[in-house]
């Protein structure tokens, strides 16, 4: 009797719902362990799904388009005589080209074998392997970098879309990532009352900070950008107000320990995603600074991981570096009970005291919101939080390095 093994949905703490995005083998195929089976798009990320065990798959149990959950049952795969199986199913020779169809150059990738599906859309695509840079394990090439290829190709070629209607109107689907991010706003606004509270801060002194070591910072390897004197100023505000840090139950508040930050990251037309950076309290702005930009590289290059987007305790979305200066009320990311926004720095005129004397002054000046859920946080919270931030940013030290 034939041993079986089943192909799970990996699963993970926040019960993420999937999308079979596509399938890189078929029933009767053999398959080696560790190759990509199949990948599921979720709201987040693209994941591929390796193969088990060496065998054959036998059944397919969730089609394209099929939504899953963590650990639903994706396919069955045989392992019986797994180790007599054709070792040479993954290799660019395995699926025979249409006649007359061009070949690839795949020197580049020799000695990476391709899935069948990455196979597919380059034959799709016209598109050389060598082109491309494999972000996938050992530097294979994966589906996901091939439609980025594609992607980016079409985008700079820019063509005219053609009408579907005689109006000139046209349907676009919906992307996985849309329909999730859809449905998690909905349910937000749904479940939790929100309230916005708006504070004003002075961002001169950490913009004279920014200025002294911006280049010393690029020279270590890393960017230094206004989001992470925010995330730095909430760390410090976090630690003082756990209460904002923090998931709400039907029953009671979980204050979690570590603050784990959230950075709201457009992706264009095709939505948004926060990355997380885990553990923040311990990152000194140069920490953080690098860790926001190695997250946000990945998230617009498509590299981020499944572990990248979990676990966020609090989220921050800097609205202003697309010119917006405010935004309310800002949706909360549930399960969270907060989130902060930021809109764009202006120079501003405005009054200031300076050795008890008043005086007129220009200033660079920018708007910060905090939306609550009101189930758990009243104004009085929000505010001491908020106000915590400000206080952060406005007394920036001139020497912290």
């Amino acid at each position: 009797m034939p041993h079986l093994a089943d192909v799970l949905v990996p699963p993970n703490g926040e019960g993420t719902r999937a999308t079979v995005l596509r399938w890189c083998k078929a029933v009767g195929d053999a398959v080696v362990k560790d190759e990509p089976l199949v990948e599921l798009e979720t709201d987040k990320v693209t994941v591929e799904i390796p193969a088990p065990a060496d065998g054959t798959l036998i059944e397919v149990l969730k089609q394209v388009n099929a939504e899953v959950n963590p650990d639903e049952v994706l396919a069955r795969l045989s392992l019986s005589g797994a180790s007599s199986a054709p070792q040479d199913t993954a290799s660019p020779t395995a699926t025979e080209a249409p006649a007359g169809a061009p070949s690839l150059p795949e020197a580049r990738h020799a000695h990476k074998p391709l899935s069948p599906s990455v196979r597919r859309l380059l034959k799709e695509h016209s598109i050389n392997a060598a082109e491309i840079e494999g972000t996938g394990r050992d530097g294979r090439i994966t589906a996901q970098d091939v439609t980025r290829h594609a992607a980016d190709a079409e985008a700079k070629r820019a063509p005219a879309r053609t009408p579907v209607s005689p109006s000139g109107s046209m349907r676009v689907p919906h992307t996985a990532i849309r329909r999730r991010v859809a449905e998690h706003m909905t349910r937000s606004l749904v479940e939790s009352p929100h309230v916005t509270t708006l504070f004003e801060a002075d961002l001169t002194r950490v913009l004279a900070h920014k200025a002294r070591h911006a280049a010393g910072y690029a020279s270590r390897g890393a960017r230094l950008t206004l989001t992470a004197y925010l995330v730095s100023a909430c760390v410090h505000a976090l630690r003082a107000h756990r209460e904002v840090n923090a998931t709400f139950h039907p029953d009671a508040l979980e204050m979690h320990e570590d603050v784990n930050i959230g950075v709201g990251t457009a992706l264009g037309n095709k939505g948004l995603i926060v990355p997380v950076i885990h553990r923040a309290q311990a990152l000194n702005l140069f920490g953080m600074a690098q860790r926001l930009g190695q997250l946000v590289e990945a998230a617009r290059a498509g590299r981020l991981s499944p572990e990248d987007v979990r676990g966020g305790t609090f989220t921050i979305s800097n609205h202003g570096v697309g010119g917006s200066l405010l935004a309310a009320p800002i949706v909360i990311n549930q399960p969270q009970v907060a989130i902060l926004g930021a809109g764009k720095v202006q120079r501003r005129v405005c009054a200031v005291e300076v050795d008890g004397v008043e005086a007129i002054s220009v200033r660079s000046l920018c708007y910060l919101t905090l939306t609550i859920d009101h189930r758990a946080l009243d104004a009085f919270q929000a505010n001491a939080f908020l106000s915590s931030v400000v206080t952060t940013l406005e007394q920036w030290p001139a020497d912290e390095s």
